[in-house]
């Protein structure tokens, strides 16, 4: 049995968990809603506190679709309850990032500023012309879009400038020798 799938997930106070046919789960909790999709070879069991989720054999596809269904599951509880967010910094001269409106806007170094307009249901904060912390409810989405953020500048391993995670270690090159 996957170690993962089998560990029931608690169910928090205020947090509500219905299954509609076809294993479309809806999570309704403090800071919102979210459906997903749950891999419809798994059996959902609700029990009182906690939910599991069972699989029909051992077969391969079912054992690794057993570990996905209750981390997707998990994530939609932690999610609706305390949220997700990502930060990441912008490392080089001149490099900022401001706020306008619900859009971001990024100097990196090109000649024209970068507009970025986050999704429904992603915050995105500038504690400081350096910092951006991008935040929500769906940890795929909260992911995509530091991701999207990212791609912009990535950072380049010489200077270590562009845009990375806060914990992200960059492997620096060693430039030309000079004779």
């Amino acid at each position: 049995m996957s170690r993962i799938g089998k560990q029931p997930i608690p169910i928090p106070e205020g947090v509500g968990i219905k299954v509609k046919p076809g294993n479309l789960v809806e999570v309704t909790g403090p800071k919102g809603q979210l459906q997903r999709q749950v891999p419809t070879c798994l059996e959902i069991k609700m029990e009182d506190k906690q939910v599991s989720l069972l699989r029909p054999s051992d077969r391969k596809e079912h054992r690794s679709m057993h570990g996905l269904g209750r981390t997707i599951l998990a994530n939609m509880v932690e999610g609706v309850t305390e949220g997700f967010s990502k930060n990441l910094e912008l490392v080089g001269v001149g490099y900022r990032a401001a706020l306008q409106g619900k859009t971001l806007v990024l100097n990196v170094g090109y000649s024209q500023p970068v507009q970025l307009t986050p999704e429904e249901g992603i915050e995105i904060e500038v504690p400081s012309p350096t910092k951006v912390v991008v935040k929500g409810i769906d940890k795929e989405s909260v992911g995509d879009t530091a991701a999207r953020i990212r791609r912009i500048r990535p950072p380049e391993p010489y200077k270590g400038k562009g845009i990375k995670y806060e914990q992200e270690y960059i492997r620096r090159k060693v430039g030309k020798a000079g004779k």
